[in-house]
């Protein structure tokens, strides 16, 4: 089975919510991509940089069977957000501090020129410079996929706008699937995964739907990150040929039980 190479940040994240669960704890999309890829059973490796307080993560318990291949260790501080949601779960405020990831553009386009021909997933997120690593995918007839993060969506999606015809599947939440729709129209789409927490998630082909399922009902205790597990999930078993059926019912069942267990951990820092 080929290869995931997931294209975005890993970072020290602090989550708050009004009930005071959250806390310090591992996040970035292309962790989470990579790893629930990986434990669906595909091998996956996120193309990102790290700072000095993350270059143990290859090393650590639970992390170390993804495929580390192709991070870029940096000396600095890696990417830290502070994610504060409301009562309903929604993203309320983001604070963000890049550190080493404004060198994520530079590259993730050295990563394609080498691998032009892998199969790529691209967080749509910033500070990585969406427009110029879609134009090389695209240019390059690679095979990818994009997601996006709310508070920044509708920008990212006016930039990523003119190659998202050529994306395998684009994943949304209801809100982006919104403002996805306004910008480019998903009748032009080749499919697109849109989710909406715990209600029915759907795929729609060229604007028609063609699969549902409702995520099974689990208590919550983190949802960051929940977005990120369905897609690597989903991306996982449609890589094995499984139905887009099947592969959104597996996809809902992951992101179900990740909210509902532990948070990933700070790893203790590096001795020596």
């Amino acid at each position: 089975m080929e290869r995931l190479d997931v294209i975005g940040n890993i970072s020290r994240d602090l989550t708050r919510y009004p009930d005071h669960r959250g806390g310090a704890q591992l996040g970035g999309a292309a962790l989470f991509v990579s790893l629930a890829a990986t434990k669906a059973g595909r091998r996956a490796t996120p193309v990102c940089v790290l700072g000095d307080d993350l270059d143990q993560l290859p090393e650590t318990p639970g992390l170390d069977a993804l495929d580390w291949s192709a991070r870029l260790r940096s000396a600095g501080p890696s990417t830290t957000f502070d994610l504060e949601y409301d009562p309903q779960g929604e993203l309320a405020k983001v604070r963000s501090d890049y550190g080493v990831a404004e060198a994520l553009t530079e590259h993730a386009l050295g990563h394609v020129s080498s691998y032009p021909h892998a199969t790529y997933h691209v967080c749509c997120r910033r500070p990585l410079d969406v427009a110029a690593v879609l134009e090389r995918l695209a240019r390059t007839a690679a095979d990818f996929s994009v997601d996006f993060f709310l508070p920044s969506a509708e920008a990212m999606i006016r930039t990523a706008a003119p190659w998202l015809p050529a994306a395998a599947t684009v994943f949304v939440n209801a809100a982006e699937y919104r403002l996805l729709d306004r910008v480019i129209g998903c009748g032009t789409l080749p499919e697109v995964v849109v989710t909406d927490g715990p209600r029915a998630a759907v795929v729609r082909v060229f604007g028609r739907q063609v699969a549902s399922a409702v995520p099974p009902l689990h208590a919550v205790h983190e949802v960051s990150g929940a977005g990120d597990t369905l897609a690597g999930t989903f991306l996982a078993h449609r890589s094995r040929a499984e139905t887009t059926a099947r592969a959104l019912a597996e996809a809902t069942a992951a992101a179900a039980r990740y909210v509902a267990e532990p948070s990933l951990p700070m790893p203790a820092p590096r001795r020596g």
